[in-house]
């Protein structure tokens, strides 16, 4: 792809959340919320409610709204070059029951790099020709809004690479998508990552859960480490789309793949 000729493999960086209902009931809301959700859904979700669905059991969907919704995870990969000449692809990952804690290590982790843009594309005043690119599947429809909503309603400073809010999508070429770059300007070319990555050839990330269980895993199972697995499963199979995209696939066989350990292993327990 042309349009990816500027993108320097090594100053990207692959991401992916996990969002879930910001409370485990519909019932656990309160009043006030439940009122909001209620006038919500009656707009959003018409058609559903006149099928004879009721408010309450769309609540499962509600992590798809950054208003009702929650961050659980947030997982990033980047390839960089070892001193062996060895391309390795890193992947690490924020999670935690506490969204802002969550929010803040990655937008701790982004606050140091500096996006790409420049200066007769990006207004951005921190974009930079030797800058950084982020990139998500759908990235700009879901995960870099909702990522900014949330920092924003948890008293955070939003980092540059995502205080975007009032610049139009040609202003920012450091905010990559898979999806959109496969719509080659069709609006409705819309697909899904193990969609895409099937015509591609690549392993499915969705061999365990899908997002429409990540809620359930959460709030019910209790087990944010297989929310972590899926979440870093799907930003190495946005990687091998990238791949494609660059015409490069084939460099994904002689790529090491290095998952930064989550949650961290203390001193204690590796010298043990």
């Amino acid at each position: 792809m042309n349009i990816l000729r500027h993108v320097e493999l090594t100053r990207v960086f692959f991401v992916d959340i996990e969002t879930v209902p910001g409370h485990a009931t519909h019932a656990a809301l309160s009043a006030t919320h439940q009122s909001l959700w209620k006038r919500f859904c009656d707009k959003r979700h018409a058609r559903e409610l006149a099928e004879g669905q009721t408010h309450e059991e769309l609540f499962a969907n509600s992590g798809l709204y950054a208003e009702f919704g929650k961050v659980v995870c947030i997982s990033v990969g980047f390839f960089r070059m070892l001193k062996d000449e060895t391309l390795e692809f890193r992947t690490k990952s924020f999670a935690d029951e506490d969204e802002c804690k969550v929010l803040s290590g990655f937008s701790h982790f982004l606050h140091r790099y500096a996006p790409y843009g420049p200066t007769r594309y990006a207004k951005l005043e921190t974009a930079s020709p030797d800058g950084y690119f982020l990139c998500a599947h759908n990235g700009r429809e879901f995960d870099y809004g909702y990522l900014g909503r949330r920092m924003l309603i948890c008293g955070q400073d939003i980092p540059p690479m995502l205080d975007v809010a009032g610049h139009k999508p040609w202003d920012l070429p450091h905010l990559l998508d898979t999806m959109e770059l496969w719509k080659f300007g069709d609006n409705k070319g819309h697909i899904t990552l193990a969609l895409l990555a099937g015509v591609f050839g690549i392993p499915s990330p969705k061999d365990d859960i899908d997002g429409s269980d990540v809620g359930r895993a959460f709030w019910v199972e209790k087990d944010l480490a297989r929310i972590v697995k899926y979440c870093e499963k799907d930003i190495i199979t946005t990687a091998r789309v990238f791949l494609h995209y660059t015409g490069r696939k084939d460099l994904w066989d002689l790529v090491r793949v290095t998952p930064t350990p989550w949650p961290a292993v203390s001193v204690m327990q590796v010298l043990a």
